[in-house]
């Protein structure tokens, strides 16, 4: 690995993508004693950071897997992102989402251009039904986060946000499958200034936090948190970056997250998913380590289920 992978990625992508946003506000920098940057995934193409890793993945293919299609297991943001990135650069994408997805979400994909399979709820369910599609179309598959042209597109948003502001002192991502963080610890570790980078997770769904610390990959025995895009856990290829380069994880409680979303929502007036906030819950947590440094938030995406909005408070 190696810097000019990061390079070549970002290079290859930017047609294709936002160079979103940073933006700061006086009324977070009071609430944490440090001063803030977040960059503004929020407003990427179809609205998260993945749009990068799913272009980049895309684009890294041959052309004859690229005739045959892409295939990927999600009924969040990566299907989505998956879908358009695909649109864009002229290839089929199948999308595999339970019978159960939210209705916005099959119908955002379908918009993006993706053919939704539906398939059982279980995680079994969605492998066997993917390697069905594989089988009958011959399309690659593409992990959303555990794979490596993924974790590589992730990259480019840490690397545009230390572009901006080379003299962070640290930069925050949340963390669910690890692809994001993953990304943003390789871009940190070639372009930052002595700056660290710490991961953020719901309490509740710790398996990255107890991971650093067992030295294997743990998995979560339930699901419940607020922030449904950090429910699924690391991988082989994300694991060991996130071991080398990540200075630590911060867990944060269900009831931290909400007061971060609705401070965001109230005070920054923009739109962001519960996962985004849990990176803010971190350093609103870690307060005394982070007294007076200069701190990057990465925001990783803004959709909302609206159908569901009172639970966010």
């Amino acid at each position: 690995m190696d810097r000019d992978l990061l390079l070549k990625a970002h290079s290859r992508i930017a047609p294709f993508v936002h160079r979103t946003p940073v933006i700061a506000s006086r009324a977070v920098n009071a609430l944490c004693d440090a001063e803030i940057v977040f960059k503004c995934e929020n407003f990427q193409k179809m609205g998260a950071f993945k749009m990068r890793g799913a272009t980049n993945a895309i684009m890294q293919l041959s052309d004859r897997p690229k005739n045959n299609g892409v295939v990927t297991h999600s009924s969040g943001n990566f299907a989505q992102a998956l879908a358009l990135a695909a649109r864009n650069l002229g290839v089929i994408a199948h999308i595999v989402m339970p019978h159960n997805a939210p209705k916005v979400k099959v119908e955002a994909v379908k918009g993006y251009g993706g053919r939704v399979v539906f398939c059982g709820s279980a995680i079994e369910d969605r492998e066997t039904t993917t390697q069905q599609v594989i089988d009958k179309t011959g399309a690659t598959f593409i992990h959303p986060s555990d794979d490596i042209d993924v974790i590589l597109g992730n990259a480019t948003a840490a690397m545009e946000l230390l572009e901006d502001f080379p003299d962070l002192q640290y930069i925050v991502a949340p963390v669910g499958g690890g692809g994001l963080l993953a990304g943003t610890a390789l871009a940190t570790h070639f372009f930052g200034n002595n700056c660290k980078v710490l991961g953020a997770e719901p309490k509740n769904v710790d398996d990255a936090y107890r991971s650093l610390i067992s030295g294997k990959i743990e998995i979560n025995e339930n699901t419940d948190t607020i922030a449904d895009g950090l429910r699924t856990h690391l991988g082989n290829v994300n694991f060991p970056i996130i071991q080398q380069f990540v200075d630590s994880i911060i867990t944060v409680e269900e009831p931290e997250i909400k007061d971060a979303m609705r401070f965001i929502y109230e005070r920054m007036k923009i739109v962001v998913e519960p996962s985004s906030a849990v990176a803010l819950a971190a350093v609103i947590k870690s307060k005394a380590r982070l007294k007076d440094k200069k701190v990057g938030i990465i925001l990783s995406g803004g959709n909302v289920d609206l159908s569901g909005f009172a639970l966010y408070f």
